[in-house]
């Protein structure tokens, strides 16, 4: 169990539970844990949760009368978190292309780091990466784990439209932008999956606490991969996470 997180009211309908640490997985599992069990708990009496790195925030649907009898409740739900069934988790494979038509600021991130392009590229798709939380746009993966040496700063001027697919660094962070749109992030190559999609039963075929493993493909294997998914005849490789 983490050190126990602390409440604040957070105007006059919400409360904001904070973990005083660092991000971590264990931080990530254990609010997504107590997010999963307060929404069992008491879904009739919310309006929103949002959670975040290190934050988990409750908009209640009426205004909080009682804000320590309510702090008392979900104390109390927190304490039966840890006796609740495990989650499942699932480790999902994410084909992406590196060639540079794709990663359009390789060039330059290796001219500012002393990293071979190459380099860039095993060191981002050797790890695995925590899904801490989804959210900035519908599909998009907050995740975790990204290597300090390839830590880069947002852009200065953010790119009006950034394609869809784009795999990118922004600071200590990596993700992909599901849809085309605006973003300052460095991009480093694509992918041909479809992180979103409206008509599916869970639009998002991932969920917070999940992790992502990139896997590196020719240009040539890009497009077939993309025509498998524009005919909706691609599926996502994914194992079950052991830990």
């Amino acid at each position: 169990m983490q050190n126990k997180p602390t409440y604040k009211r957070f105007g006059e309908r919400a409360i904001l539970i904070a973990w005083d640490t660092e991000i971590s997985v264990a931080v990530s599992e254990d609010i997504l844990r107590f997010q999963n069990k307060i929404l069992k708990d008491k879904k009739e009496h919310i309006l929103d949760i949002i959670a975040a790195y290190t934050s988990l925030t409750i908009v209640f649907k009426e205004e909080i009368k009682d804000f320590e009898k309510i702090v008392l409740e979900l104390q109390t739900i927190y304490e039966a978190v840890f006796l609740s069934v495990k989650i499942q988790k699932y480790i999902w494979e994410i084909p992406v292309c590196y060639h540079n038509e794709f990663g359009i600021d390789l060039q330059e991130m290796a001219q500012y780091s002393g990293l071979e392009t190459s380099e860039i590229i095993k060191i981002h798709s050797e790890k695995i990466y925590n899904i801490h939380f989804i959210g900035f746009l519908p599909g998009f993966l907050y995740l975790g784990g990204l290597d300090k040496r390839i830590y880069f700063n947002r852009k200065e001027n953010p790119r009006l439209k950034v394609p869809k697919g784009s795999v990118a660094i922004g600071g200590k962070q990596t993700g992909i932008y599901p849809t085309e749109t605006s973003g300052g992030w460095q991009i480093i190559g694509k992918s041909p999956v479809n992180f979103f999609n409206i008509n599916n039963k869970q639009p998002c075929f991932a969920k917070a606490g999940d992790f992502v493993k990139f896997t590196s493909i020719s240009k040539a294997a890009y497009h077939l991969l993309k025509k498998e998914v524009d005919e909706n005849l691609y599926k996502l490789s994914k194992t079950l996470y052991d830990d």
